[in-house]
């Protein structure tokens, strides 16, 4: 029982709450004991793809937190939470909701390199402390600015060209998120509801995005700044994740499906093996007398390879992840196998 279990994480469920899981599930069908660890934290209040490394695996659950993820997501705009998200306490409103044509525009703001201030309710620790138990306190909560890489943003919506709506930003107490609101301009009667018609283009109540991004990256916070790029406020009302590294859904399992497998003793059958997880680097096939000395964390001389990150086996047993450097071979992690 070395390698990865993906759950399709549900509603409501924290990936510490996901990790017990599996260690019943383990428990139920009589498996013995193993480490047990999630590649990935995922939200309570998030869906979908939650890698959960066991035995072996966990030695790379720190590789898969440096993965690159895509999350599909929900913008309702018209109102900004404390959290960002739908579990919060609305902190601002604005009557100003986007067309589909400016929201299209507005995207490209946010592709590739940017700079983004995480939400006061994360984990990242500020002087010790979880930022989201400080928030929770009533303390104020200002985090530092963070570079992160959006490689793909894309709406459903149908958009075409036109500038993006002038951001009026400033002044109504976005405590802890680093921008301040200010409310935006009036309009003529009641705001318009999403599909109508405002002087000629559709608006939106809300947006589903889908976004590529880098570890770090902060998907709530991006709704928001994406929201405030366009004059309005915004918070997260659905976040999915559909890929985490290597894993997407076409191998994810339910809770359903997983206490299934344990009550039948067939959880072999849903483990993905341990190369799963690096599936993006080069195998590298040894000797017994090679896999023997790596074993010992001893470096292998006069390897024919490219530099770089490789996965070295024997025969099919994984030994080692390595990096090979001027034809030098080392561990970086060893797997007892």
């Amino acid at each position: 029982m070395h390698g990865w279990i993906i759950l399709d994480k549900p509603l409501g469920l924290g990936s510490t709450q996901a990790v017990s899981a599996v260690k019943r599930a383990l428990h139920t069908g009589g498996y013995g004991k193993y480490k047990v660890g999630h590649g990935g934290t995922l939200d309570p209040l998030a869906t979908g793809v939650l890698p959960i490394a066991l035995g072996e695996a966990t030695k790379l659950a720190g590789r898969m937190l440096d993965s690159d993820k895509v999350y599909d997501f929900t913008i309702c705009f018209g109102e900004q939470t404390d959290t960002l998200d739908a579990e919060g306490v609305i902190i601002a409103t604005s009557d100003v909701r986007p067309t589909a044509a400016a929201l299209e525009a507005v995207l490209a703001q946010f592709t590739g390199p940017i700079e983004q201030v995480p939400p006061a309710y994360s984990a990242l620790k500020v002087d010790g402390a979880r930022a989201y138990d400080l928030a929770r306190a009533g303390e104020e909560v200002v985090l530092a600015t963070r570079a992160v890489t959006v490689f793909s943003l894309s709406s459903s919506p149908a958009g075409g060209g036109g500038p993006p709506a002038k951001p009026v930003v400033e002044g109504l107490g976005a405590s802890g998120t680093g921008l301040a609101l200010q409310a935006p301009p009036p309009l003529r009667g009641p705001p318009p509801r999403s599909g109508e018609e405002f002087e000629g283009k559709e608006v939106l109540e809300s947006a589903t995005l889908t976004a590529h991004v880098s570890k770090g990256t902060y998907i709530r916070s991006l709704a928001r700044d994406i929201a405030l790029a366009m004059g309005t406020v915004g918070h997260v009302t659905m976040l999915r994740r559909t890929k985490a590294g290597p894993f997407g859904l076409d191998q994810a399992i339910s809770l359903d499906k997983l206490a299934e497998a344990a009550m039948a003793r067939e959880l072999e059958h849903l483990l993905l093996p341990l190369r799963a997880g690096l599936d993006d680097i080069p195998a590298l096939s040894l000797t017994p007398e090679q896999a023997g000395l790596l074993r010992q964390g001893r470096v292998l001389i006069g390897i024919a390879s490219h530099d770089g990150l490789c996965f070295a086996t024997l025969d099919d047993v994984p030994v080692a992840l390595a990096e090979v450097r001027d034809g030098n071979v080392s561990v970086v992690r060893g797997f007892n196998l």
